[in-house]
């Protein structure tokens, strides 16, 4: 799907009721989203969506008081920078950062233009923010995860494969917050007997490689972190964890939908939605810096029982009592 046929689909929605149309300005208002995903991610596309229709609730209607600009780096760092300048340069009223890489790149280039974040554990450790609950500045968000998530990752490995022996954490070595999930990891790993293996991959090629490569050995296991290329090559981590039979576990739940084993995160579509909220407080007056970062309120636990059975697992009764979904 084209950037035109995207815009015309996030335009296509039913209009809202007049009256609450009339309580939003008549001059358009713009809004600057920056992705690091792909134009044509289904995943992307929904997330999106969900946002311009939480709006639409708020008055905000594409076509009559409301514009974006979206840019879609791909996966490109260099194009995400690029993409960067050339928002800031539009002047919009709003701009929306999708990730880390996307809200510093923004956040370089722009201290007076609002931006809200989603997709971002820990914007005071990215240097962003001083503080969540009075950020200050031209920055505020909506978090996607705490660091201590991963050590939660693990403790639902240990629970489905209690042999596990060795995880393959799958990160992006050009994403600047990594680190601190593999600092939680490596704490939580030592009390679960495990030996972290990192697998630093950006690329297609480097994914399969590290992969394979630790495939070689038994007892594996796959941890998944939340990145821009782990999204983007999801179908191929998904199908090398099926062909090397490892367990794996992964952040978002369109991992599990599409065959994955286990995933467990936030709600990345709430988070969309709840972001919108921010951006009508901003279009009306009230400053970025005066509204508290908001930390993750639902989180989903979903385990793909035919993945499991392909595995031959055999999954505890417990817990599938405590998954949100089981897809059979």
């Amino acid at each position: 799907m084209r950037r035109r046929e995207f815009m015309l689909a996030l335009g296509g929605v039913a209009a809202w009721p007049l009256a609450a149309r009339a309580q939003q300005p008549d001059r358009v208002r713009r809004i600057g989203v920056l992705t690091g995903l792909g134009e044509d991610d289904d995943e992307a596309r929904a997330w999106f969506a969900v946002f311009a229709d939480a709006l639409r609730h708020l008055g905000w209607e594409p076509g009559r008081n409301i514009h974006f600009d979206f840019r879609f780096a791909g996966g490109d760092e260099e194009r995400l920078r690029t993409y960067a300048t050339d928002l800031v340069g539009l002047a919009p009223d709003v701009l929306f950062a999708n990730g880390p890489q996307a809200l510093l790149a923004l956040h370089e280039k722009t201290r007076s233009l609002p931006i809200v974040f989603a997709q971002v554990a820990d914007p005071v450790k990215l240097g962003v923010l001083a503080n969540l609950a009075r950020p200050g500045g031209n920055v505020t968000g909506f978090v996607l995860f705490e660091h201590t998530m991963a050590s939660k990752w693990l403790e639902l490995l240990k629970d489905i494969v209690p042999s596990t022996s060795r995880v393959a954490v799958v990160f992006d070595p050009q994403n600047p917050f990594q680190v601190p999930y593999f600092q939680a990891a490596e704490v939580a790993a030592s009390s679960f007997r495990m030996q972290l293996v990192r697998a630093a991959v950006h690329s297609a090629v480097e994914i399969e490689g590290a992969i394979t490569s630790f495939a070689q050995e038994p007892e594996g296991c796959l941890l998944v972190l939340p990145s821009t290329p782990a999204l983007i090559h999801r179908d191929l981590i998904i199908a090398l964890a099926a062909q090397h039979r490892l367990p794996a576990v992964y952040p978002y739940r369109i991992f599990a939908s599409s065959g994955g084993l286990i995933s467990y995160g936030l709600d990345a579509a709430d988070n969309y939605r709840r972001a919108a909220s921010y951006f009508d407080l901003i279009l009306k007056g009230t400053k970025p810096g005066d509204l508290p970062v908001q930390l993750p309120t639902k989180f989903e636990l979903v385990v793909n029982l035919k993945t499991a059975k392909m595995l031959g697992l055999s999954i505890p009764d417990r817990f599938l009592q405590n998954a949100d979904e089981v897809i059979e």
